[in-house]
């Protein structure tokens, strides 16, 4: 079986560079040990290897589709995928003990997921669904509700989803119409329309547990009147039937990629008999999905290093084994070509995508690894953990779903014309990963999202938990005589960022327009500097298991190749963060067009 995902980096991102090991000493987690939690990351790819993996690409061609009646065809295999999910723990695990989960860290979870990302990325998304959505009930719902919907969403039974767009607003939430109209008991009928429903309505499921955002009838204007209700496609009744409850599926998105997973158009209250149940408090319902969106970020983030990963690997193999022309300074051309990895060019595509799908992988497992402190640490710890992956989030979630596009376009550019054909996986992979730039919020919506809201929030305290972060990282590269020219690049790096923040506050409060104007070229430079940090972090471990002769879960030549792409990213990519900072404090202003004229 081709590889997909690389059991060793993950091992070493766990076992070296981010410690899981230390999240046994909070109570939280004091049930588990680094023993256990390795053989369920070894069962989990066991279960990507039997279960997901050989189906990727059928269920490309044989794509999810409306039948016309309101209902979504899905590939057969889909329903047993779910279900030894949900039995292997990868929809509850996470949960707490009392909710009927496993109470795993986040960052051990979620590794199990990135393998599931790279083995099948359109099955892998109702998992993630169901599991955010239960997870919301367990935190806003009453005990009522946890009990009637979550035990059937863990068990694989169950659908949940996330519904938040509308046709008339996309991503602007504030405008959204759907309404609420009260009918006692916490119940309402609902009435509105939803679209880009991931998970939607499919035949793997037997019912859905639609998590909506609507607006009761007379609630305040913009976001702060927007409410969150469980709406199921059947309510449960006291024989345990399924009674119909009026959501309408009217249609699924046919996509570029991701043509396994179902994302459809639902409508409530057709025949004015949709009931929704109202979660938590009126008029609080933003908040409330925010849980969900902020953990799906992360996820994205994740699964766009996953998806470029297994398209780095396929490239990878391939380049090892297919031989053409040779090496410019062999001039004999009776001589055997020589296999393509051998040619500079490729190497230089080869490692791009290993550094970026590495590093990615690398942000988003610190990113897990903020939220398990935060939901496990106290005090200053808990609170930096909770500003660290603040400011993280919009970064890891824009940083690796457009750079994720850019790896798995040079895992085509390997191959060559076959890369371009249907007879391989790339074009797969790079049809498959255009949506993750758009999912959760685009990279614009993050861009605003860091530049306007996470680089000044608690007075600027998040940015400097991470330069902290950052710092204590520069601190140990820099004891190290292999790895201190690159540590004192990085920290210039962090110095070029407070430059830019400082020349940019002068148009704060006054021009908020042009303060804003550049903020994805503001991502870009501080995803590129963070990819930096932790690239920079796991050089130092690995130099650190080679100091000692630390040889006995990885080679000295795994080690050797993290300090080589760490190399490599600070010379051809960090250098990307510099030409971002001279575009920011460019002094013209020329995306303030007053006429369209000129486009």
């Amino acid at each position: 079986m081709p590889a997909y995902t690389k059991l060793d980096h993950q091992r070493f991102l766990l076992e070296e560079v981010h410690l899981l090991r230390d999240l046994f000493t909070f109570d939280r987690f004091k049930h588990l040990n680094w023993d256990e939690s390795w053989m369920m990351v070894e069962a989990a790819k066991q279960l990507a290897d039997r279960d997901m993996y050989p189906h990727y690409r059928e269920m490309d061609t044989s794509n999810v589709h409306y039948d016309g009646h309101g209902h979504v065809k899905t590939h057969p295999q889909l329903k047993t995928i779910i279900r030894n999910g949900a039995e292997q723990g990868w929809i509850s695990g996470s949960a707490k003990l009392e909710h009927g989960g496993m109470q795993l860290p986040i960052m051990l979870f979620n590794t199990a997921h990135h393998t599931f990302h790279s083995a099948n990325n359109g099955a892998v998304g109702y998992m993630g669904l169901t599991a955010g959505s239960a997870a919301l009930i367990n935190s806003f719902g009453s005990k009522e509700q946890h009990d009637l919907f979550v035990p059937k969403m863990y068990a694989g039974q169950w659908q949940g989803t996330m519904a938040l767009t509308e046709p008339q607003a996309g991503s602007s939430l504030s405008d959204i119409t759907t309404t609420a109209y009260p009918i006692g008991d916490g119940y309402y009928n609902i009435k509105g329309q939803k679209i880009f429903i991931s998970g939607g309505q499919h035949e793997a499921c037997e019912n859905f547990i639609h998590l909506t955002l609507a607006r009761i009838e007379g609630a305040p204007a913009g976001t702060k009147g927007i409410s969150l209700f469980i709406i199921p496609k059947y309510w449960p009744v006291a024989d345990r039937s399924l009674q119909p409850n009026d959501v309408f599926c009217a249609g699924d998105f046919q996509k570029l990629g991701q043509r396994a997973y179902a994302t459809t158009h639902l409508v409530f209250g057709d025949n004015h008999a949709c009931k929704g149940w109202l979660v938590g408090e009126p008029n609080k319902g933003l908040s409330y999905m925010f849980q969900m969106m902020n953990e799906a970020r992360i996820s994205v983030g994740m699964g766009a290093a996953a998806i470029a990963q297994a398209a780095y690997l396929a490239s990878l193999e391939y380049a090892q084994e297919r031989t053409q022309g040779r090496v410019p300074s062999e001039k004999d051309p009776l001589k055997a070509p020589t296999p393509i990895i051998n040619h500079a060019d490729v190497q230089r595509m080869l490692l791009t995508q290993k550094a970026i799908v590495e590093g990615g992988l690398a942000l988003t497992m610190e990113c897990n690894r903020q939220f398990d402190l935060e939901h496990a640490a106290s005090g200053d710890e808990k609170q930096d953990a909770w500003l660290l992956l603040e400011i993280l989030t919009p970064i890891v979630k824009a940083w690796c779903s457009e750079q994720a596009n850019r790896s798995a376009s040079l895992a085509i550019q390997v191959y060559g014309g076959y890369g371009y054909t249907m007879d391989f996986p790339a074009q797969q992979y790079y049809r498959d990963l255009k949506i993750f730039t758009l999912y959760e919020g685009t990279t614009g919506i993050q861009s605003l999202d860091l530049l306007g809201r996470k680089v000044s929030m608690e007075k600027g305290k998040a940015l400097q938990v991470l330069s902290a972060h950052i710092m204590k990282t520069i601190q140990q590269a820099s004891d190290d005589d292999v790895l201190n020219t690159y540590a004192t690049q990085l920290y210039d790096e962090v110095q070029r960022i407070g430059k830019v923040l400082q020349h940019l506050q002068q148009f704060v409060p006054g021009d908020v327009d042009r303060y804003l104007s550049d903020a994805t070229v503001f991502m870009d430079m501080m995803g590129t500097t963070v990819v930096a940090w932790q690239w920079l972090k796991q050089a130092v471990a690995a130099r650190a298991s080679i100091q000692q002769g630390n040889f006995a879960q990885q080679t000295k030549n795994f080690y050797e190749g993290i300090i080589h792409t760490m190399k490599f990213f600070f010379r051809y990519e960090l250098p990307h963060a510099e030409a971002c900072s001279r575009t920011l404090m460019n002094p013209e202003y020329l995306t303030n067009l007053k006429d369209n004229k000129l486009f």
